[in-house]
């Protein structure tokens, strides 16, 4: 992408793909699928917009159909089945809070419905809030950042289970802030340290059953969730103090997704990939 990105902000999360500017590059173009995924059913989380979106549609280039679930950009969303039902794949669209154990069980029910299966789930679906005082944090703040963040990989991977055979895939999508921390997203941050702890301890669980568990730590990326978190100022100065002095773009990203999932990563679980512009984290 461009290296300068300018002041922009918006005033709810998750924030809207076509709110931004410039674009996020999520349409996977150029993207040579090679049939990896063949007859495969995927459920994206936060399939919407940004990661979750070039996920899915690097998926249905791929060859697998697609459900995905989203929080409340129904033109995000509208936009991203568009686009896989492009690719000639079928998809399905869920709107509903990942945070709540109730709604995950009824997703997975509809999604079972249509496809008959789950055979890779990606629990990609997150919330951040900016507080430069920690103490300004408040409970309420703490609570729903971890139910949106972790919580819900919790009640997705519960609820598709049941439904998922040997040779299931599950990424998940933690962050460099794992390994990093950041000062001013301290409950972000740990939700993201807990990730890296469930994609190895649920790899070790279901090693006998034949399903890989592996995740994926993006650092600075172009997405909603920016000008959704971040002030003007921020957002414009996203991604300038990564290695390669620039945020990455949500086709950067989708690649880690689809190797994971696929069988070129059948000797590969409980691991974690760094797609970072440059950063050495040793994790």
């Amino acid at each position: 992408m461009s290296d300068t990105i300018p002041p922009q902000s918006q005033p709810t999360q998750p924030g809207s793909q076509q709110a931004m500017q410039p674009a996020p590059r999520a349409e996977m173009q150029g993207w040579r699928g090679s049939q990896k995924l063949a007859g495969r059913i995927a459920l994206v989380s936060g399939g919407d917009s940004g990661i979750g979106r070039a996920v899915a549609i690097g998926f249905a280039l791929e060859g697998a159909d697609i459900a995905i679930t989203w929080l409340n950009e129904a033109d995000d969303a509208a936009e991203t089945i568009r686009l896989i039902e492009a690719t000639g794949q079928s998809a399905l669209s869920v709107p509903g809070d990942i945070g709540n154990p109730d709604f995950c069980r009824e997703l997975v029910r509809q999604v079972v419905a249509r496809f008959g299966r789950i055979d890779i789930l990606v629990n990609n679906a997150a919330e951040q809030h900016l507080h430069e005082d920690f103490e300004s944090i408040d409970d309420a703040q703490i609570e729903r950042t971890f139910r949106t963040n972790i919580f819900s990989q919790f009640f997705l991977t519960r609820s598709v289970l049941p439904h998922m055979a040997e040779g299931g895939a599950i990424v998940n999508t933690t962050s460099v802030t794992a390994y990093q921390g950041n000062p001013a997203l301290v409950d972000y941050a740990a939700t993201k340290g807990a990730i890296v702890a469930f994609t190895r301890s649920l790899a070790k669980a279901l090693l006998q059953r034949g399903i890989r568990v592996n995740a994926v730590a993006p650092g600075p990326i172009w997405t909603p969730l920016i000008p959704a978190s971040y002030p003007p100022e921020k957002t414009a100065a996203h991604g300038q103090h990564s290695p390669m002095g620039r945020a990455g773009e949500p086709d950067e990203v989708a690649p880690s997704y689809i190797f994971l999932a696929s069988s070129d990563a059948a000797f590969m679980t409980g691991q974690v990939l760094h797609p970072n512009g440059g950063t050495i984290v040793n994790g």
